[in-house]
């Protein structure tokens, strides 16, 4: 009897052990399942942080793969010095982990300049605590202002703007209707943003045309008139009377005015006077020898081109096997039909292969010297400025007016407005236009009133 006391007196205890320790496993997790219960898991998209889901999952708009939003602590009333000052607002995660605070926080010491660690987006420049806010913003929402720190609507974490920041802000000279903007490194994969260097380089233009091998009756009779004129002149005796000599004299200034008149240059009349006869190739070719070539040239192009300028002509009859010309001369006047000037081409035809009113094609190489230049891409033209934006570095592009000078292939001279070795976007650079403008438009509508968050 006493055995089977003790044996019931033992299973009683035991019980009671086991009841006792299942009643202390949940008082001490009741707390955490309960705020597992209540607290329903928030995923968001990092691209599109107003869309949200109850579910891990992808973005309908971007494919990215949700992410899940932890819920922040309550931040410290006073903050040291080598407090977190700043969040990337493209890793919102002020949560601190249990022993480490999170990867997404920076410190930002007096000073220093602070880059998020997961992105290498610039997040602050560490500033003294005794700086004043003037306000609270959202980097991605153009023109949105609050006077109290929060998340915008967007679902970011507003970001301060000190009184400083402002100052420097105000004292870039943007142009006018535009202002710099920050453009994440994600955005920019997306809106698939690239840049060059501005770069010093020997520049030179091509100008290509249509030329025809002279055949120009006029032109022939005035160098024979002015010939003739010339020669009568010489052989009027010494005892002839005054008025014979000036009549001859005036009779080959007339001449000298219509070869004026038809394109002839000061130079290349006192170059016909060494000539026994007038050129028969104006006439008829198969002679070898001077033959002239006439080409047309856009009045944009004239400044670029100048007596002495060499130019290769190739025949289609001579593939492969171009001859070289200089230009002698430019016309005086502009077609006012189709805007161009004539200019004349002489080249020495040793193969006797030249006919007249014969098609060749004329390239003409003008050096422009050692200047600043980018890639034509970079350049939007507004109408009544040109605008390029330079990569600041750190997501930060800023609008510049700049004047414009040759353009030469695929580069174009820069003459003012950015300096050789910065950057400046050439791909995307029309959403970024977009985004500059209404960001300008925002803060001139905005003024200096305050939003508020939510």
């Amino acid at each position: 009897m006493k055995v089977l006391k003790g044996k019931r007196l033992l299973v009683v205890v035991i019980g009671l052990t086991g009841v006792v320790a299942g009643v202390g496993w949940w008082v001490s997790h009741r707390p955490a399942t309960t705020h597992q219960q209540s607290a329903q898991a928030t995923y968001y998209c990092p691209m599109h942080p107003t869309y949200t889901s109850d579910k891990p999952g992808d973005c309908p708009i971007c494919n990215m793969k949700l992410v899940k939003r932890e819920e922040a602590r309550a931040a410290p009333a006073t903050p040291s010095p080598t407090a977190p000052q700043d969040i990337c607002y493209m890793h919102n995660c002020p949560k601190v982990h249990e022993g480490q605070p999170c990867p997404m926080l920076v410190v930002a010491k007096v000073g220093e300049k602070v880059t998020c660690p997961i992105c290498g987006t610039h997040v602050t420049e560490g500033r003294s605590t005794t700086k004043k806010i003037l306000y609270w913003t959202d980097p991605m929402l153009p023109g949105y202002q609050s006077d109290q720190p929060g998340k915008s609507p967007m679902g970011m974490e507003l970001v301060p703007v000190y009184e400083e920041e402002t100052h420097r802000r105000t004292s870039t000279q943007a142009p006018e209707g535009y202002t710099p903007i920050l453009v994440t490194p994600q955005k920019q994969q997306l809106i698939g943003i690239k840049t060059a260097t501005v770069e010093r380089r020997q520049l030179a233009k091509t100008i290509r045309a249509v030329g025809t091998v002279a055949h120009d009756p006029e032109l022939y009779q005035a160098q024979a008139e002015y010939l003739e004129a010339v020669n009568a002149a010489q052989r009027i005796p010494a005892t002839a009377p005054p008025e014979t000599r000036a009549q001859a004299e005036r009779l080959a200034g007339l001449s000298r005015v219509k070869l004026k008149h038809l394109g002839f240059s000061d130079a290349l009349i006192e170059e016909l006077g060494t000539l026994e006869h007038a050129e028969h190739s104006l006439l008829y070719g198969g002679q070898g020898g001077r033959v002239w070539i006439y080409g047309a040239i856009y009045e944009y192009e004239l400044p670029l081109v100048q007596v002495g300028t060499p130019v290769t002509v190739e025949l289609a009859a001579m593939v492969g096997q171009p001859l070289n010309g200089t230009v002698r001369s430019i016309d005086p006047m502009v077609d006012p039909t189709t805007r161009t000037a004539r200019i004349r081409v002489l080249v020495e035809d040793t193969a006797a292969l030249l006919k007249p009113e014969m098609y060749v094609n004329l390239t003409i190489v003008a050096e422009r010297g050692e200047a600043l230049v980018v890639p034509k891409e970079a350049v939007l033209q507004t109408g009544t400025q040109h605008i390029l934006f330079v990569d600041k570095g750190q997501g930060l592009f800023e609008p510049r007016d700049v004047r414009v000078g040759t353009a030469a292939g695929d580069v174009v001279e820069i003459q003012s407005g950015v300096a050789a070795g910065e950057r400046v976007v050439t791909s995307g650079n029309f959403l970024i236009d977009s985004e500059s403008r209404l960001k300008g438009a925002l803060e001139g509508m905005g003024g200096g009133g305050h939003q508020h968050g939510e």
